[in-house]
Order: structure tokens, then sequence, then C-alpha cells
């Protein structure tokens, strides 16, 4: 796995450095329950890039639609909830800005429930809010939402198990084999010690790093609060991801 590249710029030798141990969340972790279901029985193989990755579909403007960055404006009504702002920048293990990513994100709507057949739980769902949206990176890295902060919910991963408010994010690079997967959370939030996912990353400070930052300069009076959230890719202060690392560190 090949972290995303600025547009243009072709596969660095950056993007195989390996992060520091720790970073990420082990494939099998037990507090986790569902990881034991699903992680790799065997060792990963680095699948490079080829040719088919290289021309393959696009990740340009021309796949945005008007409001897709704007997850509040995306029906005639407008959904319920607290508005936010959620911006950022998009930087690579050397703090150089990644330019035309495409960042994704869903999440669930204000009373915790996403928009899928599969989550039942009595909490109604919004007809104004599908939970997802899509922008690109500018020159400088730089990507910002509107959407609705989404409420926790219940899980059955352990007793009385709930989820913090969290809103997963996904960045492509140059095509559709660079992508990271990871989630952020609200600062502050009291679930955040007895979650599993977020407690599976060993390294505190790393754990700390998939935590947004209420950004008060930011804040739109009377309309919208607001949350800094910069995902790093490499390095030091990489985000962590749920994506697994070979053990080449592809």
């Amino acid at each position: 796995m090949v972290a995303p590249t600025a547009r243009g710029s072709g596969p660095s030798l950056r993007g195989y450095r390996r992060d520091p141990e720790g970073t990420h969340a082990p494939l099998d972790s037990p507090g986790y329950r569902s990881t034991a279901l699903r992680h790799p029985g065997e060792p990963l193989v680095l699948v490079p890039n080829r040719l088919t990755e290289i021309t393959g579909p696009l990740l340009g403007p021309g796949r945005l639609g008007e409001h897709d960055d704007d997850l509040t404006r995306q029906h005639a009504g407008e959904p319920l909830g607290q508005r936010i702002v959620v911006h950022g920048r998009v930087l690579d293990g050397d703090g150089a800005p990644v330019r035309d990513s495409l960042v994704e994100v869903w999440q669930a709507n204000a009373g915790g429930r996403y928009r899928h057949a599969n989550d039942r739980w009595p909490s109604p769902l919004d007809p104004n809010f599908d939970g997802v949206g899509r922008t690109l990176t500018d020159a400088r890295g730089r990507y910002e939402f509107t959407t609705i902060r989404p409420g926790a919910y219940p899980w059955r991963n352990h007793d009385n198990a709930w989820r913090p408010a969290h809103i997963h994010f996904s960045l492509f690079g140059t095509a559709f084999a660079q992508r990271l997967v990871t989630q952020m959370y609200f600062p502050g939030d009291p679930l955040l010690l007895q979650d599993p996912i977020v407690n599976s990353i060993p390294d505190e400070k790393a754990r700390q790093r998939v935590v947004a930052r209420y950004d008060h300069d930011r804040t739109v009076p009377e309309w919208a609060l607001a949350y800094e959230f910069d995902v790093v890719l490499r390095g030091r202060e990489a985000t962590p991801f749920e994506e697994p690392h070979d053990e080449d560190g592809g």
C-alpha cells in the first residue's frame, strides 16, 4: 500500500518509509472482537502499481457534485443536529502538502444512525441527511466539509458498548490502489476512554492524532462550530490508519 502522492509527482521512495512502531492498530486486536474474524491469516503481499492503475479512472474535479463538500445542502430541507465545519490539510511525511487528493467522508446522523440497510437500532433516520461527502485538496493540501456532528451509537462489541462520535475519512492518491482510511473523533468525548477501536492504537500520542482540535477562529458566528483535522500520511507524526501494513512498510 503506497501513501497518496501529489498528482503528477509520480511514485516516491518517501511513500515506502515505515511509520514508527505503535502508530497503527494491530490487525488482530482482542478488544475489538470482529478483528478475530477478518484479520489476515497469511503474510501480506505488496502489490505494486501497474499500467492498469496508472491509466485507470481519474479522481479529478469532474467527479465532484455541487454540494459534495456540504452535507447539509444535499436535500431540499436542512438536517437536524449541530452544524459543524471540518477542515484541515493532507501532508506527506516531510510536511509537504498533498494536492489534488480525493478526500471522502461518511458518518452517522445526529441521532447516531447510518443510512444503511444493516443499521436498524431505534434512532430515526433523517430524510435530509445522507451522511456522505467528498472533495479534493487544493494546492496547499487543504480540504473542508460542512456537516452535522454525528451522534454516538450502540454496538455489540462488549457490555453496554457505545461508539464515540466519529467521522470516517478515506483518502486517495493518484489511483484507486492508493487508498488510506481513518476515523476522526471529537475532543472531550467521554466515550473515547472505553472505545476498543481507538484504544487498539498502541501509542498514546498516535491516539491523540485521530482526535480533532476545536478551532474557535474558524467557528462561524451563529452558524457552525469548527474542528481542525490534519492527516499526515507517513513519518513520526503519521495519522493512524485502518489499512494493513506489509513487512516492507508499503
